[in-house]
């Protein structure tokens, strides 16, 4: 989690200057759909999607 704020830092909030508030937090999460990339392929889910890894699960009830 230490690495994806000073990414988020670095890449994006350090680079920009935000006239609003408003501005910013759009700006925050257009970086966090980005690097969240749900469709990106991840070798630790078996270089599958989140997406396409989820959907493989099971579903669980409670």
């Amino acid at each position: 989690m230490e690495r994806f704020f000073r990414s988020l830092k670095t890449e994006k909030l350090y680079r920009e200057n935000y006239a609003t508030k408003t501005a910013a937090l759009l700006g925050i999460a257009e970086y966090i759909e980005d690097f969240y990339n749900p469709k990106r392929l991840h070798s630790a889910l078996g270089n599958l999607s989140p997406m396409m890894f989820e959907a493989k699960q099971p579903c669980l009830t409670l």
